[in-house]
């Protein structure tokens, strides 16, 4: 039996996991919607690589997590590693772009850049509160337009004249498309001038004071857009580099990381027919007024955090 190792990237709109073997190929990999809760959508993603997964040949030795619910999910799984989106985005792409030196990244509501120099990182930033130029974006403007969000790039594509949209603001640039709209505009210049605008915003925001240097891979949902490939690639003068499952590159990342941590913790499918419980609450024994989150397996606490002091320590049973 070969050891395999899966890595999962829980964000706010997209779910993602990968299931590596011990020469780094991926064996399969899934991305699906997270609709605002991540723990149902780990399971039914869990389910989606059972699926594909050889199980005849393989066990999966160790897990892996990554994005915004990492912790969460880590402690469900009892995962070997828990990880920040940079590290496994920047590991990940260096395991397949080994001289890779810019990754821009747009996922469904954050977008980020890492600038990597030797394979290390040495640079990144990420979007404040506001949404303007993600996934979640471009998905409200394509349903304005009445175009298929898996359209939307080649759409823009057959613009013959660009129509300029201020794209800071997602209430600006809702706002002035239907303006354009009004005046005639074809949906064809408007969706290109939309994967313009979402370009500037993440070079002039994102992207501000850092160098950009070749070779730059492009990351995340977005990066299907090749309406926003070809605006990236106007706009820097580079070519850029859009792998197969860049999509998956964080979930991907985290795999390979939890397998180069030797700690083995074999997974099993049916922890997704395991009862889990996650509360929070207001600790109330301080100033500080901490959430706590507890995560509950079959009723029995696994694991929690968020006290910043020893007064909100829960005791877990391992």
């Amino acid at each position: 039996m070969k050891n395999a190792f899966m890595g999962i990237d829980v964000g706010s709109i997209s779910t993602k996991g990968t299931i590596i073997d011990e020469n780094d190929n991926l064996l399969c990999g899934e991305y699906i919607y997270t609709k605002g809760n991540p723990l149902e959508a780990v399971k039914k993603l869990l389910r989606l690589l059972e699926a594909q997964f050889d199980a005849e040949n393989y066990r999966i030795a160790a897990v892996g997590t990554t994005g915004s619910a990492r912790k969460l999910i880590g402690a469900v799984l009892n995962a070997a590693v828990v990880k920040n989106e940079i590290t496994a985005h920047a590991v990940g792409t260096t395991n397949i772009h080994p001289d890779v030196r810019t990754i821009f990244e747009i996922g469904g509501q954050d977008s980020k850049i890492i600038i990597l120099r030797g394979g290390v990182v040495t640079d990144y930033a990420m979007n404040t509160l506001c949404a303007a130029g993600t996934g979640a974006f471009i998905s409200n403007q394509a349903a304005r337009l009445d175009i298929a969000v898996e359209d939307f790039g080649e759409t823009a594509l057959k613009s013959t004249d660009p129509t300029p949209i201020a794209a800071r603001c997602t209430v600006f640039a809702e706002s002035d498309l239907v303006h354009k709209l009004q005046i005639g505009c074809s949906k064809e210049d408007i969706a290109a001038g939309l994967c313009r605008a979402i370009v500037l915003n993440y070079l002039n925001n994102v992207a501000k004071g850092k160098k950009i240097e070749p070779p730059v891979v492009f990351q995340g949902g977005v990066s299907k857009n090749i309406g926003v490939v070809k605006a990236f690639e106007s706009e820097t003068g580079y070519d850029i580099i859009v792998d197969k499952n860049g999509h998956l590159a964080g979930a991907y990342g985290v795999a390979l990381l939890a397998k180069r941590s030797g700690v083995i913790r074999p997974f099993d499918f049916g922890i997704t027919d395991v009862d889990f419980k996650i509360t929070g609450k207001s600790c109330g024994k301080c100033a500080n007024n901490c959430e706590v989150i507890c995560v509950y397996k079959e009723g029995s606490l696994v694991d929690s955090w968020g006290n910043r002091c020893e007064r909100g320590a829960v005791a877990v049973g391992r």
